[in-house]
This record gives C-alpha cells, sequence and structure tokens, in this order.
C-alpha cells in the first residue's frame, strides 16, 4: 500500500486521531484532529495516549526507540524505572552526569541494548532524565532504532560522510559560509545545545538572556540544563540595553522570527548593544530560514532546525549550527567546540536528508507564496480578527536576502475567541498536529501544545490561547483556502 498523500488527503476528522504525519515510522508529527483531542494528549488520556502512531520525538519515545528501550534489563531491586535510548556512549553519560546534579543520590546505570546505549533511571532520576531528553534533543533516532532492531539497513559510513559533506556545502551555499562553520547535528535543540556548551565555557556561571516570547525549548534547555535564562519581552532598543547592563548575560538569544507571535526583535540594534558589552548573540533561524533572512553579520551563532523546512518531508530530524566567519568570537568558539565531544547526525538520518534537501532552494519559495496569500486571503475574511505574519515586520525585512520571501508559517484568531477556534479547528479539513515546515499544511493550537500547564503565563506574556498557528505546504492554493474557508463559513 502506497503512503497516504496528505497534501489531498489530509488527516483532519476524528477517525485520523494518532495517525502519523507523514504515513512513516519515523514520523515527527501525530494526528491530534480535534480539540478535545489536543486536550487529552495533554492530560496523557489513555484512550487517546493508545491509538498514537508516532509522537513528536523529543516530547517521547517514537514507537521504535521505545521498543529498544523495553528490551533493555531493568534492574528488578530499583522498582519503578525509565529507559533512554541515546546513540553513543559520551551522549548518554552526558544525560547520566545531569540526572546526577540533579536528583543526588539516585541511581542510573548505562546498558547497551543492540548497539545503542540506554540510560535506565530509577524513580528518582527519572525526572530528570526525561527533561535532559526532551530539551537538548540528543536521543537516539527512530532511524538507529530501526537498524538497531534489524528492521532498516546501515549505510555504509563513507555513504554517511558522503552525505553530511553534501548537507555542509549545501548549507554553506544557503548561508554565505565555509562549511568549515557548520556543524550537523541529530535536532535543532541539540544544535543550541552544544552552542550553550561553548558560550558556557566562553564565560562560565553566567545565565542567558531570552529576548521575546519563546519556543518553549529554546528557554527551557538553558534554564533547566545549564546556567539559567531570564526572559525580556521588551522591544524598546532602551529598555533592552538596561537588561544587558543589568544582567550581563553569558548570551543572548534570539528567534528569528518568533514562536507563534511570528515577531522579529530588531536583531542590528541588539546585536550593537550585546557586542559593546562583550556579549554573544545567538540566533533561531528556523521558522524565518536561512533561505529568505541573512542573520550571519549580527549572530556569533545560528542554530536551526533543519527537521523542518529544509528537509520538508516531517520525518527527519537534524539541526545544524553555525558559527558566524564574522564574530569576534569565531576562532575562540571553533577551538572550544573542537575540545567538547560531539554528537553528530547518524549516517542513516544524513543520507535521508541531503535527499529530500536537494530542492531547498526551490521549494522554500514555494512555501512562501504559499503561505503569503493564504495570509491576504484570511485577513480579507470577516470571521478572522487578526493574522500574524512577518511580512510587514520591518526588523524581519532588514535582515531578507533580495528576492525572499517570510516563511511558510503564520498564526491567526478568530471574531468570537475561544468558542469559534474551537469549532474551526474541529472543522477545518488539514492535517493537524504538532511541528511546521512540512510539505504538507498543518495546523495546531500552538498554545495548547507548547505551554498546556502554564497557559495563563502565556497569557500575561500577549500570548493568547485561541491562537491557531498554521504551517503552509505546497497545496494548489485555491484548493487549500477552498478548505479554510469551508470552516471559516460553517
Amino acid at each position: 500500500m502506497s503512503p497516504r498523500n496528505l497534501l489531498t488527503n489530509p488527516c483532519w476528522s476524528a477517525k485520523d486521531l494518532g495517525q502519523a504525519l507523514p504515513d512513516s515510522p519515523h514520523a515527527v508529527s501525530v494526528a491530534l484532529p480535534r480539540w478535545k483531542d489536543v486536550i487529552a494528549y495533554e492530560e496523557k488520556d489513555p484512550s487517546v495516549l493508545k491509538t498514537l502512531r508516532s509522537v513528536y520525538p523529543r516530547f517521547g519515545l517514537n514507537p521504535l526507540v521505545l521498543e529498544v528501550a523495553q528490551r533493555a534489563h531493568k534492574p528488578p531491586q530499583w522498582g519503578e524505572c525509565s529507559v533512554w535510548p541515546y546513540p553513543d556512549i559520551k551522549t548518554a553519560e552526558k544525560a547520566r552526569n545531569f540526572c546526577h546534579h540533579k536528583a543526588s543520590g539516585s541511581k542510573t546505570i548505562i546498558s547497551e541494548v543492540l548497539g545503542l546505549h540506554c540510560l535506565i533511571a530509577d524513580a528518582q532520576a527519572t525526572n530528570a532524565a526525561k527533561a535532559f531528553w526532551q530539551h537538548t534533543g540528543l536521543g537516539a533516532s527512530s532511524r538507529l532504532a530501526a537498524i538497531a532492531l534489524n528492521q532498516e539497513k546501515a549505510p555504509l559510513p563513507s555513504v554517511g560522510i558522503k552525505a553530511r559533506s553534501a548537507l555542509k556545502q549545501r548549507l554553506a551555499e544557503i548561508y554565505c559560509c565555509p562549511s568549515q562553520n557548520i556543524e550537523l547535528h541529530p535536532s535543532g535543540m541539540a544544535a543550541l545545545a552544544r552552542a550553550l556548551e561553548a558560550i558556557t565555557t566562553l564565560h562560565p556561571n553566567r545565565p542567558t538572556l531570552q529576548l521575546g516570547f519563546p519556543y518553549v525549548d529554546v528557554l527551557k534547555l538553558p534554564q533547566t540544563i545549564f546556567e539559567g535564562s531570564d526572559l525580556c519581552l521588551k522591544t524598546d532598543p532602551t529598555a533592552i540595553e538596561a537588561e544587558l547592563q543589568k544582567k550581563k548575560p553569558a548570551a543572548v538569544i534570539v528567534e528569528l522570527p518568533s514562536n507563534p507571535m511570528l515577531q522579529c526583535i530588531d536583531l542590528l540594534t541588539v546585536s550593537k548593544l550585546a557586542h559593546e558589552r562583550g556579549i554573544p548573540v545567538i540566533a533561531d533561524d528556523t521558522i524565518g530560514s536561512a533561505v529568505n533572512i541573512n542573520a550571519l553579520p549580527y549572530a556569533d551563532l545560528i542554530f536551526s532546525s533543519l527537521t523542518k523546512s529544509f528537509a520538508g518531508r516531517g520525518d527527519i530530524l537534524a539541526g545544524a549550527l553555525v558559527i558566524s566567519p564574522e564574530s569576534h568570537w569565531s576562532k575562540s568558539l571553533k577551538e572550544i567546540l573542537t575540545n567538547i565531544d560531539l554528537t553528530e547526525l547518524s549516517d542513516a538520518d544524513a543520507v535521508e536528508l541531503e535527499e529530500t534537501s536537494r530542492d531547498v532552494k526551490e521549494r522554500l519559495p514555494k512555501l512562501n507564496r504559499a503561505c503569503l496569500t493564504l495570509k491576504t486571503k484570511l485577513e480579507a475574511h470577516p470571521a478572522v480578527a487578526r493574522v500574524l505574519h512577518p511580512e510587514k515586520c520591518p526588523n524581519f525585512q532588514a535582515l531578507m536576502r533580495p528576492g525572499a520571501g517570510h516563511g511558510c508559517l503564520l498564526s491567526f484568531e478568530l471574531v468570537g475567541g475561544l468558542s469559534q477556534a474551537k469549532r474551526v479547528y474541529d472543522t477545518l479539513e488539514i492535517c493537524k498536529g504538532p511541528s511546521l515546515g512540512t510539505n504538507f499544511t498543518l495546523a495546531c493550537p500552538y498554545v495548547l501544545l507548547a505551554h498546556y500547564q502554564e497557559l495563563i503565563w502565556a497569557s500575561k506574556c500577549g500570548v493568547p490561547t485561541d491562537l491557531l498557528r498554521v504551517s503552509v505546504g505546497l497545496e494548489k492554493p485555491d484548493k487549500l483556502w477552498e478548505r479554510f474557508e469551508k470552516a471559516l463559513q460553517n
């Protein structure tokens, strides 16, 4: 049976609950087609959880990874334990060291299972083990698990090396920098973890400073795993300057643009203010995409989730870290990173990513145009109260490459608020689940998925619960609009 064509036959109705998005054992999204499904998922309702054929990889164990974990021998005298497969012993040891740091007196062991290295954590260490797995994105990928289980064949090491080299060269051409300045990682968060390891060496015992409302783990990673992070929602340069002067952070972290509000900080000004005080800048360009924007003149380190629009398929977990050749710390950062163990993107994932990203320069402009078309139509519809998109953001425009677009993501609110958001979400005939950048359109009530336990805090930050986020895909624009129009008019 051929995989389901999600462009023409999306997973949108109750019967699609739990379907992998896309129809692949390595899918990074899962169908949550109704508002109540999202709530049940967040509340860990067993009736919903048992239907899930996939899971966003950092927020749980992919079924293949779970199968490896289930084969680990748990010490029976420990009672309840958790198991977390990692690609190599050094990465598993990082996870174990974190557990012992956070949960003194806890018990952990590392056990090799089918060639992967599983951290086995007792009940006392499990919360720390889960946090490290989620926030760092360093866990074993589903492809590594499939190979370990003898369900897929491993590519020859030489093929993996060739694929990584091609990927670095492709990214170097996009970023306009030497390929030697690019590292490949098992996820976007793994790339940020690597950046923070370098920054912690450069400026030890100092927290970072996040500017603008953050993607949940971009804030949680430095807060939980490293030296902490403060959050500044102010956008006025004078206020930011005061924060920099007061906090003296190890680095400033920005998202270009932010998720899900799609606002872009004034990177040119922030960079100047930070660099005058000897503070590096770390930027996340996942949503904007380096195809569209150029942040290297202003950011010292850029991390990006290649899982998203760079890959497009939605079944590869990968990330990149780029050292700006224009950075004052470029040489120092390279030397520091040389001395830190690297968890590199696996051969199997690199081979798949190299193949699917070959058309990225042609595909991204199509996504840009499709998203802008939908944004314009939504703005004109009387049922829509507000559309969030970077098109008219001067700070985003200041970073745009000639002839570039604004990315594939938008968010919108409806007249009628929460009740209307629920109704439109439930009836919208497109795929619905976490993640973004897929070739098929994908929607979600983002704030519920990312901040379910802190909805009041998110609302105080200006991020409403009824916001619907849409990653626009490669469907025919008129057909896609018909689906939105139908949902908006019901």
